[in-house]
């Protein structure tokens, strides 16, 4: 790592955006710059999503240890677990959202006119991660998975998958990411028998194939109920991440006993797609930081404009100017505080605020600001509602 890149953690202190404590290891304290990336984060996610047919769902944190027994991931994955007895028996804080997302598909009879059926979740999961291995927003105990299950029939597998990978490209290149996509095949330890996992894999493949993606394979790193693609980015630094993942699940359906009616009237198991674009919200925010080195692209930076008054004479102007970007739901602060313009607009640059509006006594008369980006670059004077106008368009775009 280049000495005068900085660590997320320092960068999140500098800019105010999270912080982390002792007395919550493994855990990110969100500061309300930190948590506005974060919740503009998942506003991106969701309306990408929602537009597909996804419904949203919240399952509860704490559940019964049976639930995970059921399901299978007792067996594979309870060290990985919070477990502790309540009123003699045992619980767990979930660690992922699927045994639960089978409970909101049972919860009523389901047609095979009702697939697929789209579940997403963003809830908080717990994983029990050693002291050791703790690192900032990289490996956490507490974080959010962009979750989605959707159920399907397995006539229906081919152009669910098609529909993710285009969906995946689509949210890692408005990041200026490019995805490589790996398939991976059935570990040493997992559930179910031969047949069906070759029949899985199968289905991976091709559907890889059809959509003319390029693709390594990664042997026997499937998760334990079914083999997955892997999506790799590189970052700004040249590392490797695997973020995004589609897993395939013909198991779960049948540990957990779900089932759909079919047009004959009989129940057919339902095949689970298991989907995350980002993997940990936490984790890729960690990435983000770093990536960006703290100069978030317009749409994601916590505050998108700062208007700069030239003295305390047109603070009045200064206010008019930032609640009017306020209505147009740009992000703005005002600095109104004693300083030089020199300080304020270098102060504004090491804040990584995208724009830097100059106000005096020329733009109150005209009624205009004086626009600047952080990288110095004067774009002289315009109106305001020009300037939102610009400032919408850097939005709309992702820049």
């Amino acid at each position: 790592m280049n000495s005068q890149l900085k660590d997320h953690r320092e960068i999140g202190r500098e800019l105010d955006l999270f912080s982390f404590h002792e007395y919550a290891p493994g855990a990110i304290f969100w500061h309300p710059k930190g948590w506005t990336i974060y919740r503009t984060l998942l506003e991106y996610l969701r309306s990408i999503t929602n537009v597909q047919g996804y419904q949203e769902i919240s399952t509860p944190a704490l559940v019964k240890s049976k639930l995970f027994e059921k399901s299978g991931h007792w067996k594979h994955f309870k060290e990985n677990m919070f477990n502790f007895q309540v009123e003699n028996e045992m619980y767990s804080l979930k660690p992922m959202n699927c045994p639960e997302s089978t409970l909101v598909f049972s919860s009523k009879t389901r047609s095979y006119a009702d697939l697929p059926l789209r579940l997403s979740e963003y809830g908080i999961l717990h994983r029990n991660e050693l002291t050791g291995v703790l690192g900032g927003a990289f490996r956490v105990r507490q974080f959010t998975i962009d979750d989605a299950h959707i159920f399907v029939r397995p006539d229906q597998i081919q152009q669910e998958i098609d529909n993710l990978l285009k969906l995946v490209i689509e949210v890692y290149k408005s990041l200026g990411f490019n995805p490589r996509f790996y398939l991976a095949t059935k570990p040493d330890k997992a559930m179910g028998d031969q047949k069906t996992w070759d029949e899985a894999e199968a289905d991976l493949e091709k559907a890889l194939k059809d959509s003319e993606v390029k693709y390594d394979i990664k042997p026997k790193e499937g998760a334990f109920y079914g083999p997955k693609i892997d999506i790799h980015i590189d970052d700004s630094q040249g590392r490797d991440w695997q973020l995004a993942t589609i897993q395939l699940d013909f198991q779960q359906p049948e540990s957990m006993d779900i089932a759909y009616i079919d047009k004959d009237g009989g129940k057919k198991r339902p095949v689970m797609i298991h989907r995350g674009l980002t993997g940990s919200l936490e984790r890729f925010i960690g990435i983000l930081t770093e990536h960006f080195q703290g100069t978030f692209p317009v749409w994601l930076s916590p505050v998108q404009a700062i208007v700069l008054p030239l003295s305390d004479k047109f603070t009045a102007y200064a206010q008019k100017v930032a609640k009017e970007l306020e209505s147009a739901e740009i992000r703005v602060e005002l600095d109104n505080r004693n300083e030089t313009l020199q300080a304020k607009i270098r102060d504004s640059a090491l804040q990584k605020i995208p724009y830097a509006l100059v106000v005096g006594g020329r733009e109150e008369e005209t009624n205009k600001v004086a626009a600047r980006t952080r990288d110095g670059k004067d774009h002289g004077q315009m109106t305001v509602g020009d300037f939102v106008k610009k400032i919408k368009e850097d939005i709309d775009k992702k820049s």
